[in-house]
């Protein structure tokens, strides 16, 4: 499956998992609810995944956690604020590039409208 394949079922998901729960609750709330209609695609998804850190020759076994990764492919990193901003982009994007992933979904479940809360990153070209 393509990375693109897999934003859509995320983003399917996603917008199931806000249409029932709506905005205000806490990102494990959503996270956990929308690792639940994942695992029901059949799609492999790890919650929580440890992803190292190596400098020179000092590495971080785990030193950064990314709320879910499908298929080694596509990560996706869940908020749940009033606004998304530009350190939430950033971190997104160090997350692609240490993991080798080319895109990443930030969801911010805060938002009226599910679509407004979605951004795509891309880590260099699809």
């Amino acid at each position: 499956m393509t990375e693109n394949e897999l934003s859509k079922i995320v983003f399917e998901c996603g917008l199931k998992v806000h249409r029932n729960l709506g905005p205000g609750l806490l990102e494990s709330a959503y996270e956990e609810c929308l690792f639940h209609e994942l695992k029901k695609t059949g799609v492999y998804t790890e919650k929580q995944k440890g992803l190292p850190l190596v400098y020179e020759e000092v590495k971080l076994d785990i030193g950064y956690r990314i709320d879910l990764i499908l298929e080694n492919k596509l990560i996706v990193e869940i908020k749940s604020v009033e606004t998304l901003n530009d350190i939430h982009i950033a971190q997104l994007l160090t997350y692609l590039k240490l993991s080798g992933c080319k895109l990443g979904l930030l969801i911010n479940f805060n938002s009226v409208l599910f679509k407004d809360g979605v951004k795509r990153i891309i880590n260099g070209t699809l």
